[in-house]
């Protein structure tokens, strides 16, 4: 898919309370989990809401374990303040909330239904105010840059990471053996990359897999393997070759910006900060705020993933298109936001109800609040077409109700059913990630 990008809108979302109190003793806040995360996004974050609060001389250094660091400021006064970042794993951050050794879990997958009810305690960590979707990552599959493939698609790659298709001749390349590398099992990456490719066909991770618990080195192995094969999280890539996916009957897609952006990109994902409802730390709640700000989100994509402020895309007309919706692409820019929805459900999901005060704030900020607003709804596949237009249009009318009480007319409002799929109709993932709506602006 062609695309190029038109404008960018910034917008402010929360403001930050300030000044923050100092404590006495100890850390002022205690992140755990993602290494994803907590590599080097997560201390960003913390050194801008220090910078924020007008701390000085801020700096991280190491902390007591591996992937474990400390972000280190002074007040005016002189007084130390200190926040404990440790990165062993999603799945540790959520243990780290339950023992209450953590503030704030950062997280790289959803949190588990069976992790949702242990923290139960806490409050309900799937509240819009508790799970904070945080930026966008993709995870690549990467290569060896000497491999001459290009693409793979997601069923090559579970029978890949399976060990049953173990030569790069089976995949119509070269190169003998394939060499599998991984991230370990504490990894949210991991978890992501079982639950998008391994999961849905059955298939365990092979037990010849390289395990890895830092990004970085699980990158620069494969770099340096010329039969190596690795996922791994976008800023990871580094100097390792990056190959198209394909899901089901979806168009190949790189991990580009504006493909992950909209969730398009089949192997896509969320990055996560879980703030529980009962937390009473005031620096986390403030790390959350400001993660959610235009300087939070500057962070986000400096640090190289996906930042949630709303661009306009063009989209090049294609004969596999539709021929209504290459009416739309020839007239109007599309939004770097989908809509997409609760599991089984037709209420907006967290990111979503995030969204659309993204959207509405640059509707506004640009002067469409009548009609020059189109959305676009699609879906998964049905029995019936006509039922799968129908409801691709009714996801539609729900973002219609919201954006109606900010005073927003639309233009158009269409849904084209089951065409154009981002994803394998074969799993509740896939199935989710095609019920969807797009917003275009002229």
């Amino acid at each position: 898919m062609m695309l190029r990008v038109l404008f960018l809108l910034t917008l402010p979302l929360c403001a930050v309370a300030a000044p923050l109190p100092i404590p006495d003793h100890g850390p002022a806040l205690r992140i755990q989990g993602s290494n994803t995360i907590g590599a080097a996004l997560g201390p960003a974050l913390v050194k801008g809401l220090m910078e924020h609060q007008g701390l000085q001389a801020v700096h991280s250094e190491p902390g007591d374990g591996a992937n474990e660091q400390r972000v280190v400021g002074k007040t005016r006064q002189g007084k130390t303040v200190t926040v404990e970042v440790a990165a062993h794993g999603s799945s540790t951050g959520f243990t780290a909330l339950k023992k209450g050794s953590a503030d704030l879990a950062a997280s790289s997958r959803p949190i588990k239904d069976s992790e949702l009810v242990d923290l139960e305690p806490l409050g309900d960590l799937k509240s819009p105010e508790a799970e904070q979707v945080i930026a966008i990552d993709g995870l690549a599959i990467i290569l060896n840059p000497s491999n001459p493939l290009n693409t793979l698609n997601t069923e090559q790659l579970a029978h890949v990471f399976n060990g049953e298709v173990s030569t790069w001749e089976a995949l119509g390349g070269r190169g003998g053996a394939i060499h599998l590398y991984a991230r370990d099992d504490q990894s949210g990456t991991y978890d992501t990359f079982k639950e998008l490719v391994l999961r849905p066909r059955g298939k365990p991770l092979a037990s010849s897999a390289q395990r890895f618990e830092s990004s970085e080195a699980l990158s620069d192995a494969v770099s340096h393997d010329p039969q190596g094969i690795g996922f791994i999280g976008l800023p990871s890539v580094r100097q390792a070759k990056a190959v198209a996916i394909v899901d089901g009957d979806s168009q190949p897609m790189l991990p580009v910006t504006s493909l992950i952006a909209t969730e398009d990109y089949p192997l896509s994902r969320r990055l996560y900060f879980y703030l529980p409802p009962s937390a009473r730390n005031p620096w986390a709640k403030a790390l959350v705020d400001f993660t959610q700000s235009n300087k939070g989100q500057a962070i986000v994509a400096a640090n190289g993933f996906i930042a949630q402020q709303v661009q306009a895309i063009g989209v090049e007309p294609r004969a596999s298109m539709p021929e209504d919706y290459q009416a739309i692409a020839r007239d109007a820019q599309r939004l770097t936001v989908n809509f997409r929805f609760e599991e089984g459900s037709a209420s907006l999901d967290n990111k979503a109800r995030q969204d659309l005060q993204r959207v509405v704030a640059y509707i506004r900020s640009y002067a469409k609040l009548d009609k020059q607003v189109t959305l676009v709804g699609f879906g998964d596949a049905k029995d019936d077409p006509q039922r799968a237009a129908l409801l691709s249009k009714l996801r539609a009318m729900a973002v219609r109700r919201e954006l109606v009480k900010s005073g927003v007319v639309l233009r158009d409002i269409r849904g084209f059913g089951a065409q154009m799929p981002v994803a394998a109709n074969t799993a509740d993932e896939g199935r989710i990630k095609n019920r969807r709506v797009e917003v275009w602006v002229y």
